[in-house]
Parts: C-alpha cells; sequence; structure tokens
C-alpha cells in the first residue's frame, strides 16, 4: 500500500523541482498561533491530570472493593462497582461527540471534569451501596467527555506534527496508573479510609479545571454554531431521537454481555431479552441515522469513511486483547504461580513499563517520520506475535520467557495507544474531528467491555471439560475458590492434575486475545497512508474562511 501526502490545494512547486508543504483545503486549516512556553506547559499538565484522575479511578476500585464490601455488606452488589462505571462511559461516548461540535472545546471539558468531581465526593461520602453505584455512574459520565475532550483540547492547542508527542505521553499515563494505583490505595486504605481513594481527587480535578479555566484560550467557534437558537433547536442538534435508541439499546448490549455465562446462562429470558432488546433498537438507531445525514449523532459519511472504520476495528481490537492479557494473565501468576494478588500486580510490571515506554516513544517517531500507520503495524504484529507465545505457558515456565512476552506485548500495545485518534485528526475536517474522536472511543470502550466477558466464558468452558478427567475433585468447590487460594484448597492428590486443567483454560484466554490481536491487522493495513508533516497552518484569511465552510451546513437547518 502507497503511502500518500494528505489531500491538498494550491501547491506550488519550487523552482529546484521540489514541492513545498502543501495547504489543506479552508475546511481544515491549522491555526495560525499555538500557546507556547508556560502556558502550553501548563495546559499540557492540565490534560495529563484529568486524564491521571480517570485512569487512577479506573484501576484503583480493584483495591478497595474488598474494604467497601465489607463495609456495606451487599456482597452481591460488588459487579456494579465496575459495570455501572462502564455502562455510563461507553453508552454516553458518540453524544459527547456531537456536544463537543456544537459547543465550546474549553467550557464542555470543565464540565465533564466538574461531573468527574462530583463522582468523588459522591463515592467518597456514599452512606449505602446504592449510592456509591450511583456515583460510579457518574464517574462514567464525567470520564467520557474528559476522553474525548482531551483530544479536542489538545487540537487547539498543539500543531498536527508535534500532537503525536502529546499523546503518546497521554497514552503512557495507563501505565502510570496501573503501577500508582495499587500502591496509593493500599497506604489511603490502611492509613485512612477506602473513602480518601476518592477524595484525593477533589483537589487534582480542581486543579486542571482551574489551569484550563484560565489558560486555554480557544476561538470560539463552536458557540458560533448555536449562537440565536432556541433550547429546542439546540437539543435537536444533538441528534435525541438517535439517542433515545441509541442509549438503551448499548446498554442493553453491555448487560448482556456482563451477565450472559456467568451471573445468568446465555440462553436465559434475561439475557436473551437484553440481546434481543439491543439488536432491534440499534437497527432502528441506524435507519435514523441514515435519515437524518448531518444531523445524525454519527453522519454515514464520517461512520463509513475508510480511515473512521479502520481506526475503529484496530482500537477496538487491540484494547480487548490487552484487556483480556491484564485480567486473566494476573489470574495466571496467583492460581499457577501460587502468588498473592499484590505480587502478581508486581509481576505485571514489565508489561506496564513497556507500554509506557512504547506509548511515549512512539509519539516521538511518528513526529519525526510524519506517518502513523507503521506504529499501528507494529502494535499488531508485536501484540500478537507476544499473545501468541503466552499460550505456550505452563506449569514449569520461567521468569525470563514471562518477562520476555510481557515486555514484547507492552510494547505492541504502547505503540497502539492514541495513533488511532491521531488518525481521525488527520483525516476528518475540523468541524468533523469531535465526532470522530467520540467514534473512536466507543469503539475502544466496547473493545474492553466485551472481550472479557467472551474470555471468561471460555475458561469456564475449558476448566468445565478438564474437571471431567479429574476423578473424584469437587468441581463446584474449585470454581468458587479464589485463584489466590487454589493451591491451598484442595487435597495434595488431585493439586498437579487440577494446575494443568487451569493452567490449560487460563491459555486459551490468550488463545482468544492472540485470535483478537491478529484482527487488528486488518485496521492497521486498511486504514490511509497521510503524512503529518505535510500540513501547513493557513493565514487568518483562512481561518476565517474555516469558519464560514463550518457555519454553512448549519446555517441551513430549520
Amino acid at each position: 500500500m502507497k503511502p500518500q501526502k494528505l489531500q491538498t490545494s494550491g501547491g506550488a512547486a519550487h523552482n529546484d523541482g521540489e514541492k513545498s508543504p502543501e495547504k489543506l483545503p479552508a475546511h481544515n486549516q491549522e491555526p495560525t498561533q499555538f500557546p507556547e512556553g508556560m502556558p502550553l506547559a501548563l495546559i499540557i499538565f492540565s490534560i495529563w491530570l484529568a486524564l491521571f484522575l480517570c485512569a487512577l479511578d479506573r484501576t484503583i476500585i480493584a483495591t478497595v472493593i474488598p474494604h467497601i464490601a465489607n463495609e456495606f455488606r451487599v456482597l452481591d452488589d460488588v459487579g456494579w462497582y465496575a459495570s455501572s462505571y462502564m455502562l455510563t462511559n461507553c453508552a454516553l461516548q458518540l453524544l459527547y461527540g456531537r456536544i463537543y461540535k456544537f459547543y465550546s472545546t474549553k467550557w464542555v471539558f470543565v464540565g465533564c471534569v466538574g461531573i468527574f468531581e462530583v463522582e468523588s465526593a459522591v463515592c467518597g461520602s456514599a452512606p449505602t451501596s446504592l449510592a456509591f453505584i450511583i456515583g460510579r455512574s457518574i464517574a462514567g459520565m464525567g470520564t467520557a467527555g474528559i476522553f474525548s475532550g482531551s483530544q479536542m483540547t489538545l487540537l487547539h492547542s498543539v500543531p498536527l506534527n508535534r500532537r503525536p508527542i502529546y499523546m503518546g505521553l497521554f497514552g503512557a499515563t495507563f501505565g502510570i496508573a496501573l503501577v500508582v494505583a495499587p500502591l496509593l490505595g493500599g497506604v489511603l486504605t490502611d492509613r485512612l479510609s477506602w473513602r480518601w481513594c476518592f477524595y484525593i481527587n477533589l483537589p487534582i480535578g480542581a486543579a486542571s479545571i482551574v489551569i484550563i479555566s484560565f489558560i486555554l484560550k480557544i476561538p470560539d467557534a463552536g458557540k458560533s454554531k448555536v449562537r440565536g437558537l432556541s433550547l429546542q433547536q439546540q437539543l435537536l442538534r444533538l441528534d435525541p431521537l438517535g439517542t433515545a435508541f441509541f442509549l438503551p439499546s448499548i446498554v442493553c448490549l453491555i448487560l448482556a454481555l456482563q451477565w450472559g455465562g456467568t451471573t445468568h446462562p446465555w440462553k436465559s429470558a434475561r439475557v436473551m431479552a437484553l440481546l434481543i432488546i439491543f439488536v432491534v433498537g440499534f437497527i432502528v438507531f441506524l435507519g435514523i441515522q441514515a435519515w437524518e445525514k448531518e444531523d445524525a449523532l454519527v453522519p454515514l459519511r464520517i461512520a463509513m469513511h475508510r480511515s473512521i472504520v479502520a481506526a475503529a476495528i484496530f482500537t477496538f481490537t487491540t484494547v480487548g486483547a490487552m484487556t483480556v492479557i491484564l485480567f486473566y494473565l494476573a489470574i495466571w501468576f496467583q492460581a499457577i504461580k501460587g502468588i498473592t494478588a499484590i505480587e502478581s500486580g508486581i509481576r505485571l510490571i514489565p508489561f506496564i513499563i513497556s507500554l509506557s515506554v512504547a506509548s511515549t516513544l512512539s509519539g516521538f517517531v511518528t513526529s519525526k517520520i510524519g506517518y502513523y500507520v507503521p506504529s499501528m503495524i507494529f502494535a499488531s504484529v508485536a501484540t500478537s506475535v507476544a499473545t501468541g507465545f503466552m499460550t505456550t505457558f505452563n506449569l514449569e515456565t520461567n521468569h525470563a520467557s514471562w518477562i520476555g512476552f510481557q515486555v514484547l506485548c507492552g510494547l505492541g500495545i504502547g505503540s497502539s495507544r492514541q495513533v488511532a485518534g491521531l488518525a481521525v485528526q488527520v483525516v476528518l475536517p475540523r468541524s468533523d474531528v469531535a465526532i470522530g474522536t467520540a467514534a473512536i472511543f466507543f469503539a475502544q470502550g466496547l473493545g474492553g467491555v466485551g472481550f472479557v466477558p467472551a474470555a471468561q466464558n471460555v475458561f469456564i468452558s475449558s476448566l468445565a471439560s478438564g474437571f471431567i478427567r479429574i476423578p473424584g475433585l469437587d468441581a463446584q468447590a474449585v470454581l468458587n475458590t479464589g485463584a489466590t487460594d487454589l493451591q491451598t484448597s484442595v487435597a495434595p492428590q488431585y493439586l498437579n492434575a487440577l494446575l494443568v486443567v487451569y493452567n490449560h483454560a487460563l491459555t486459551r484466554t490468550f488463545v482468544l486475545a492472540t485470535c483478537v490481536a491478529s484482527l487488528s491487522v486488518i485496521g492497521s493495513l486498511s486504514i490511509e497512508w497521510k503524512n503529518i508533516k505535510d500540513m501547513k497552518r493557513g493565514s487568518p484569511e483562512d481561518a476565517e474562511e474555516a469558519v464560514k465552510s463550518e457555519r454553512k451546513p448549519e446555517d441551513g437547518h430549520s
């Protein structure tokens, strides 16, 4: 596939025969001025703080759930502490795309951090389990907007050719949070209370709000699109009809994925009803999108764009593979190597460090060479190879193997962080970036939600078939035993055979991760090759023309 330059207009050649950097059409012109020096540093720091809070909040919850369950004494609610967050986070992504398109990036982003602050206060002070679940739902609402808002804020703060560097740094925040969360959560819980794991977000989030509010200067082009419109007309811009079918259908899908094969059988009436509602609702949603055209939640010209589809497939599969590996590799350490959950977390550090390093380095490499597709191809290959090697894990696998394969996997996953979002900013007009970015984050969220339940079904099915070959074993007792206690909960004569079965079941989940990671190559090979170094900033006249061209489709809306 031959690399191609950005679609340009008005390019002229030098006398020496070499082409000068060509300008994009007016609708995609870069601003003439970006913040520099201390203002830029503060803006980047504030975005990083907001993203770090989101990543920390997602990872620290695993540390504090046992303490929360003990205090509220409602064990059946534990699953909702994570599910309620994922429901709102995934379901609201596309709606935020419309909001960022029509309203001020600055104030929507600040508002989302504010919503996250409310979650921290609600969870920290929750008197009941239900109140805590409501707080986690609010967290998902805020985080959904922060993810898209971080990219939109960066769009207005940094030129495209330098944007990959900061995107790479932002991608590394997940790895940093994975290291910090267990330690910080343990210290706060032991020394103070689990509630401080949420209270600590308040001053950090407040700092991000203050910096963005006073430092970030964005021409309010978005506001011009709704100026003079009534509240009803503004609401129509957000596609309420499409949203009314999209939200419940996605919620039903996520609940079905979470419950199917674990809480309830896949053939149970509850799970089947959820899947039927999803299918019917989503089909109606697609019909509405086709009918509404430019007023749709995601216009078809964006949803069917070659690079957007490719980027969505890529991020859906790489995030799915990463989630499965992180979840089941930790269980493998605990069950097969007989170590504690904390020790298991320590043994995941090679993956986390390599992920963070690769995310940062890929940003610099992309900025240097101008192309982001090489990072995507490397990510697909490295992740597939690494997860493939992990399928060979057994009871005798040594340190060199599990460390080396983790490092390779981390390098692959790290290289995949943020590049899909960068592709959106390159191939779409600036006025469509908000919607395209939201679509990518939706695919990312769905990948994180969808594949762990699938892996769990593979795991349980493999265990069940393996237990049949161990006469006299109480299979149900083993299934009810945590991975950490596995080696002390069965009679010695069963232990070796049980570990072999358990290892086989866990490596089957790695097979699933390998298949999913391999599918990411469809995205990395299908996406357009665009050189970000070819973009030239527009003149003030170009910027004015760009604003006019963005307004035209909206001015005709009745």
